[in-house]
């Protein structure tokens, strides 16, 4: 039978992956019917199956056939996910999946609902949960009740629908509980985990309850978006940006940690935080489409208390609780191969300056929906306040890279400045903002502008960066600017290959060697284009971009052109946000 250290726990190719998430924690789920990822009891918390890494754990759902197809789809609001497999003596079995909602910060509950769509089918699971830092195996398993119960570390484990499951040994030496049974054409089993910190929650696991609250929730979370151009992959990107926003109001960059943008080039990070940019983007994302409130108030109350605990010292990312991020560290797991297996951030201990200028846009375009409260507009002149104070330094950029006098960092700075004193501010501070702006844009201008006319990406760097298509879409330049106009040109002949798009040029290599398209960079391109006017361009960009998905229409950072292959973490909350926005901004 599969399971932890079988067939079924192997990496497999980023495509093949769905994740359903509760705003918590997420599970990412395999084409083996197996749970490859999940931390407990939170994103940067560790693994409980942590397969995708070489470590221990693992829940499987799968025929009991030799052989089967295996497919899936997601429905159409919320990250509620169908794993489908046609076997080959002509059954189907499907297994729709979720995690139950609303969440608990120290509970996940797991539910899973087999049916055998065509023909009779046997179906066989196995759970072995391994909680804690050291991945502990479960023990004092019992049966009771109609339910299995068990620990794991110091988490509690409460399994039902699995009565005939019995105790087996796992690959390692530990118990596994190993199921097996039998579903007639058109029946279904509920098979519904609890892990709790504490204390189980109250009375039995109601499968019916459950889904039904589960359903109730993303259903108010995530709009119809039938008045975008393209409503199946908007929905999908609402949901991706709730399931992973945390009941305080930070939003993970994405589900995963160390999942190399290349193989064995040591570029492989733990994106398990909460990104002040990223966070900005898809409150802005849900501003431009003018959906549910809910996440742009969350990334903006986020933003607002981070920016007044910290001002001068506003770090690039925090958990999603708003504490610090621990410096980067081997975490001891085998890895995805090609890549060390990483736990911490080493962005924690950088200084962004574009991240004050997305935060400012982000405020205003929150005070733009509803009216601002004092906290709001405070935390705004603070980050105008940190902006004078040190936009003359130099930072660590979007890229991350190493510190400069960045283009794009101070080119957002005048777009948040504008739009802040819009917004945010009385006559006299709104005069004060946009005079800073007009000299940070008059310094940039003086130092970062190459021979044509374009935008280059520091004082020192000729080069082209598609980052710097973005400030003018803020409002930090008109659309007809020279300036604007002559960027999008470089950009279009630089930077593009096969209509994917590049962040920049790595030394003398060709496009595609040192790393993949950067699937963000196609969107912000398509907006670009679009509000040029071309909009044919850009709906084949935007087209063109948003085919570099996996089968699930889950997007990784990048996208390899030539192997068709995603790179990086997964999913990356910044590229669903601006696919979002794209879809909103270029509906006729």
């Amino acid at each position: 039978m599969g399971g932890t250290g079988g067939r079924d726990s192997l990496p497999k190719a980023l495509r093949d992956y769905a994740l359903i998430a509760d705003g918590e924690r997420g599970v990412l789920i395999g084409p083996q019917g197996e749970y490859a990822w999940m931390c407990f009891p939170a994103w940067d918390g560790p693994p409980a199956f942590g397969g995708l890494l070489g470590g221990p754990g693992d829940y499987v759902v799968q025929p009991a056939a030799e052989r089967w197809v295996w497919g899936g789809y997601y429905e159409d609001r919320g990250l509620v996910w169908h794993s489908r497999w046609v076997t080959g003596d002509g059954g189907m079995l499907e297994c729709r999946e979720a995690l139950a909602r609303p969440a608990d910060r120290d509970r996940a509950v797991v539910l899973r609902r087999v049916r055998a769509v065509r023909g009779g089918t046997r179906v066989r699971a196995v759970l072995d949960v391994r909680a804690g830092e050291r991945g502990e195996r479960m023990r004092d398993l019992h049966h009771h009740g109609g339910e299995w119960t068990a620990r794991s570390g110091g988490a509690r484990i409460r399994w039902r629908g699995g009565d005939e499951a019995v105790v087996r040994e796992g690959t390692d030496g530990g118990p596994v509980l190993a199921l097996t049974f039998d579903l007639a054409e058109g029946e279904s089993r509920d098979l519904v985990l609890e892990i709790a910190e504490g204390a189980f929650s109250a009375g039995p696991l109601d499968p019916a309850a459950l889904w039904d609250a589960t359903e109730r929730c993303w259903h108010d979370d995530v709009p119809s978006c039938e008045d975008t151009i393209a409503p199946r992959d908007a929905r999908l990107a609402y949901s991706v940006l709730t399931g992973l926003t945390s009941s305080g109001g930070g939003m993970v960059a994405a589900a995963t940690t160390a999942l190399p943008e290349r193989s064995d080039e040591g570029r492989n990070f733990d994106y398990r935080y909460a990104w002040i940019r990223d966070q900005c983007f898809a409150g802005r994302a849900v501003a431009a489409h003018g959906g549910p409130p809910r996440l742009l108030r969350n990334a903006a109350e986020f933003v607002t208390a981070r920016v007044l605990a910290d001002g001068d010292g506003l770090k690039p990312a925090y958990t999603v609780t708003g504490e610090d991020i621990p410096g980067q560290r081997d975490s001891g797991l085998p890895g995805y191969p090609g890549a060390t297996a990483v736990t911490g951030n080493r962005a924690s201990s950088q200084f962004q300056l574009d991240a004050l200028g997305e935060a400012l846009l982000l405020l205003a375009a929150a005070a733009e929906r509803e009216p601002p409260g004092a906290d709001q507009v405070e935390a705004a002149r603070v980050a105008a306040g940190v902006v004078a104070r040190r936009w003359r330094e130099p930072d660590a950029g979007i890229w991350e890279t190493h510190d400069d006098l960045w283009t794009h960092s101070r080119l957002s700075c005048v777009a948040g400045l504008r739009r802040a004193a819009r917004y945010l501010a009385g006559p006299a501070e709104a005069s004060s903002w946009n005079d800073l702006a007009d000299a940070v844009l008059d310094e940039t201008a003086r130092t970062s502008l190459a021979p044509g006319g374009r935008w280059k990406r520091a004082p020192g760097d000729d080069r082209v960066d598609a980052a710097l298509l973005i400030p003018p879409l803020r409002g930090a330049l008109p659309p007809d600017d020279p300036r604007t106009v002559a960027t999008l040109e470089a950009v279009r002949s630089d930077l593009v290959q096969e209509g994917f798009v590049y962040r920049y040029r790595v030394g003398d290599e060709p496009l595609g060697v040192a790393e993949g398209s950067f699937s963000l960079c196609g969107f912000f391109l398509a907006l670009a284009e679009h509000r040029q006017g071309e909009t044919a361009r850009a709906l084949r960009t935007f087209e063109r971009t948003r085919s570099g998905c996996a089968t699930s229409g889950l997007f990784s950072e990048e996208y390899d052109v030539r192997q068709r292959q995603l790179r990086g973490n997964i999913p990356q909350a910044f590229v669903h946000a601006l696919l979002l926005e794209s879809a909103a901004r270029l509906t006729p």
